[in-house]
């Protein structure tokens, strides 16, 4: 292991659940990235090998991970005990953690350099026990561990962070809900630099309404389904993860998009669509802000939480009652990072640009830093 990494070139490794983005990151500066669309896993060398072989030397990897389960709460350095881990918890996000731990594999098997894993789970490490637990049976929940994990930390980690240091204030002073609006959505309560509570749970699921995802729906009507409504678990999970959400309601992609496009045309099922999107948001939101203990700032980040200014209008105005007010004219301009708070809203409101990437480098670096210094 080098004996520091500080400031050096980290390549960022994120495998999604279809693609596989690339980058290489000099300080929280992009030098170099790709994206690798339908990456079939282990085995899918060759786009690795020639982004690698454009893109110049690195001291490290970073792999962004969605799950670390019940053992890892932070980052860590990886060994062949990680790998074996990561690969056994495969079934808590099986969309995403295999594909993570081929990535791992993969990338390890081409680059002699240390490798750290960046979880999405570890950020919510912080949640209380009573806002983890399940009220199951307690056995049932010690036997599997059962409990709801959250997901989007290292978005929520570091868009928070971005969003204070805008604001000029320290993020501990601050009680904040983050929005994480992409193809899969969720919210982070926020307070004293920690997060609390949050809208995803046991898996990816829960929550919000998402691009394709249904969000949280009466578990009763789940098991309706499968004893009366003729559908086998396999089907059932299919059409909750990939036919489900704006994309069930619409008819579409799910794309928010299309689902706006269809609403300015006077589409009844997108119109539907963006106010069953809305209605959710709003009633989360809420409830994160109570989690917090109030609301100092909104935060919205994510493809759509960046890029659909309606969306945030929409919430915004069912949002009065914790001060939330935006400027029309800032809200519709904003380009990366913006403050669109309305003059003299108690409750600040910020559009910041989504840098997981960055997050993945920075928590690398400190953490083979650390791992270097118990050595000395």
């Amino acid at each position: 292991m080098a004996s520091t990494v500080g400031a050096d070139r980290v390549l960022v490794v994120n495998a999604g659940s279809s693609s596989l983005k690339l980058a290489v990151l000099e300080g929280d500066r992009v030098a170099a990235s790709t994206t690798v669309e339908a990456w079939q896993g282990v085995g899918d060398v060759a786009p690795i090998e020639e982004f690698l072989s454009s893109c110049g030397d690195v001291a490290a990897a970073g792999h962004r991970v969605v799950h670390g389960g019940t053992r890892y709460t932070a980052p860590v350095v990886v060994d062949d005990d990680v790998v074996a881990y990561l690969d056994s918890i495969c079934d808590l996000a099986p969309l995403h953690q295999p594909r993570a731990v081929a990535g791992i594999r993969e990338v390890s098997r081409l680059l002699d350099v240390p490798v750290v894993a960046a979880f999405d789970t570890a950020f919510h490490a912080t949640l209380t026990t009573a806002a983890r637990t399940y009220a199951l049976p307690r056995e049932w929940n010690h036997r599997w561990d059962l409990r709801r994990y959250g997901f989007h930390g290292l978005s929520h980690a570091s868009a928070v962070r971005r969003a204070a240091a805008m604001l000029g204030r320290p993020l501990d002073s601050l009680r904040v809900v983050s929005c994480h609006l992409g193809a899969g959505a969720s919210l982070a309560a926020v307070r004293e630099g920690r997060s609390v509570d949050t809208t995803m749970g046991f898996t990816p699921l829960a929550g919000l309404v998402m691009q394709t995802r249904s969000g949280s729906v009466d578990p009763g009507l789940v098991t309706w389904l499968l004893e009366h409504g003729g559908l086998d678990a396999e089907t059932l999970t299919a059409a909750l993860e990939h036919q489900s959400g704006l994309r069930g309601l619409t008819g579409t992609s799910g794309d928010i998009r299309e689902v706006l496009a269809g609403r300015a045309r006077g589409d009844a099922d997108c119109a539907l669509a963006f106010d069953v999107y809305v209605h959710t948001l709003v009633r989360e939101i809420g409830a994160m802000a109570a989690s917090a203990g109030g609301l100092d700032l909104l935060v919205f980040t994510g493809g759509v939480g960046e890029h659909a200014p309606d969306v945030r209008a929409a919430a915004a105005d069912r949002l009065g009652h914790l001060a939330v007010a935006l400027d029309p004219d800032a809200n519709a301009a904003a380009q990366g990072d913006a403050d669109i708070s309305a003059t003299g809203a108690k409750t600040a409101t910020v559009v910041v640009t989504a840098a997981e990437a960055a997050e993945v480098a920075r928590l690398t670096r400190e953490t083979l830093a650390a791992a270097n210094s118990q050595l000395r």
